[in-house]
């Protein structure tokens, strides 16, 4: 069970992070409910789909807790606009794993955007032979949060919910 909720934990973090990754330079999602489908290859949860109650207060909070536990952890993290989109690249370790990663981000913050991620990790319980993971979000803008909803919620597969405002309990859940 511990383990379930360690690779949750991650998965999420990865969602989250990647849907708000390097948000100072990216925009702010509209506000109401996305829907966040997670298609993941390399990874023993292959697809998950939740649901995020936003607002622009709680996309800049996430921007500020990931923002500086990604500097304590990734040597390289670098965000540039496109035509496209934007582009991020970064190389972190965490637990003795060292991931290198590459993400496009299409679509706009308004109504719907996707992000493309690649990353190679090496190291850690896996070995040094390296596995190799991509990774598909997408996201949906809904309409307005549910009444039963504040800005931050996240229902996740079975219906577990949490608040992205209680990071300090999911960063309890990631491995160390």
């Amino acid at each position: 069970m511990t383990r379930k909720l360690a690779l949750l934990g991650s998965t999420l973090c990865l969602a989250l992070s990647a849907g708000v990754a390097c948000a100072d330079d990216l925009p702010v999602r509209k506000a109401g409910l996305w829907e966040m489908k997670l298609v993941t290859s390399g990874s023993p949860v292959p697809e998950m789909t939740m649901q995020h109650c936003t607002d622009e207060t709680v996309d800049k909070e996430m921007s500020n807790n990931v923002s500086p536990m990604a500097k304590q952890i990734c040597a390289k993290q670098e965000i540039k606009k496109t035509a496209a989109g934007y582009v991020s690249d970064s190389e972190c370790s965490v637990a003795g794993v060292s991931t290198t990663s590459h993400a496009e981000i299409t679509g706009d913050f308004n109504s719907a955007y996707t992000v493309k991620t690649s990353s190679h990790a090496q190291g850690g319980v896996a070995g040094a032979a390296g596995r190799d993971t991509t990774m598909t979000l997408q996201a949906k803008w809904l309409g307005a949060c549910k009444p039963d909803q504040k800005p931050g919620d996240i229902v996740m597969p079975g219906g577990f919910k949490m608040n992205v405002r209680d990071m300090d309990k999911l960063k309890a859940l990631l491995p160390k």
